[in-house]
């Protein structure tokens, strides 16, 4: 037998072993977040006080299914008033130019944009231009940063909020550390990072999480985050939660790929047959997600409940602010993606 051919066998192991969950569900250590799927009508409770948001991944793939789904993210906010939308990544499919922004998403999310809601981009593979300068997703020049929602009565019953956005397609030196220093220099009582590649998935790309997660996983495990978005797999997905962290894949809010999700042991909830997005709402120890599909129907909902250890897992008390709710954007470098 060729000497290629005996060490094949070896090969596909350890690149098995590579990309494989980091931890299997006996052998995860440390708290673990209460995750509930529930059939509750509506499954949002829409508490007085509460920070709500929506999210949207690979939105900017233009089409008049792109343009009915977007019509759906509008109408759900009669019902569920959130104040603000995360992106993550492919936002505009087009050449960067003033018209593609306009078709793909001036004019379908114009509603939004009318009444005031503001749109919080991370970059995707298929981003062109530099978007971190497009005033409307609110990047302010720089492509990963992070910024801060807070609700409540400060210094009794506050609830802070600090999401921080990353640019995979360039892990480069200077954004890791950036990511670790403010990580550990937030004593927000939730940590939620977003992005466009996942770093676990069931979709076609599983095969390729593995360099962003050995980079960012133990950083993000150390420093107590809470909750990963990604998009890139044109699916909905939400996994097993890894190492205590909760992680959900939603990108299909521009185009689904029918029969692309496999489903795996990571996978808790999939869902491929339409485009789909997704609403949350944060109420003290308690998230609670939604997820709705281009037809208006609930394709998975529940609610993440933060166990004692996990609260106590947190570096120090929230930080008191002066008002009740507030944008604290903190930027990283403006250097250019990679394409």
């Amino acid at each position: 037998m060729p000497k290629l051919d005996r060490a094949l066998p070896v090969l596909f192991l350890l690149l098995a072993a590579g990309f494989a969950p980091a931890c299997s569900e006996k052998s995860r250590a440390g708290p673990q977040p209460e995750v509930v799927a529930a059939a509750d009508r509506p499954p949002l409770p829409t508490k007085a006080a509460a920070i709500r948001f929506a999210i949207i991944g690979d939105a900017g793939q233009w089409s008049k299914k792109q343009r009915e789904l977007a019509h759906q993210v509008v109408v759900e906010r009669d019902q569920f008033p959130y104040e603000f939308v995360l992106m993550l990544g492919d936002n505009n499919y087009g050449d960067g130019s003033p018209d593609s922004y306009r078709v793909r998403f001036e004019e379908p999310y114009k509603p939004l944009l009318d009444a005031g809601v503001k749109f919080f981009a991370a970059l995707g593979n298929h981003d062109a231009g530099p978007q971190w300068n497009y005033p409307l997703f609110n990047m302010n020049g720089h492509r990963y940063y992070t910024f801060e929602e807070k609700t409540g009565v400060p210094l009794i019953s506050e609830t802070a909020v600090r999401f921080f956005v990353l640019d995979t397609n360039n892990l480069d030196d200077d954004q890791v550390a950036w990511f670790d220093k403010e990580l550990s220099g937030s004593h927000a009582d939730w940590k939620i990072v977003y992005f466009h590649h996942p770093m676990y998935t069931s979709g076609r790309y599983y095969w390729s999480t593995l360099f962003r997660r050995r980079t960012l996983e133990p950083l993000m495990v150390k420093n107590g985050v809470d909750l990963v978005l990604a998009g890139h797999e044109h699916v909905y997905e939400r996994l097993v939660p890894q190492n205590g962290i909760v992680y959900f894949t939603s990108g299909s809010a521009g185009a689904v790929r029918v029969g692309d999700l496999k489903p795996s042991v990571l996978t808790a909830k999939g869902y491929d047959r339409d485009l789909s997005f997704m609403l949350m709402e944060i109420s003290g120890d308690t998230l609670y997600f939604q997820t709705i599909n281009r037809l208006g129907e609930t394709i998975d909902s529940g609610r993440i409940t933060k166990t004692k250890s996990e609260k106590d897992r947190k570096l120090g008390p929230t930080l008191a602010a002066p008002s009740l709710q507030t944008r604290q954007p903190t930027a990283g470098h403006p250097e250019s993606p990679r394409p």
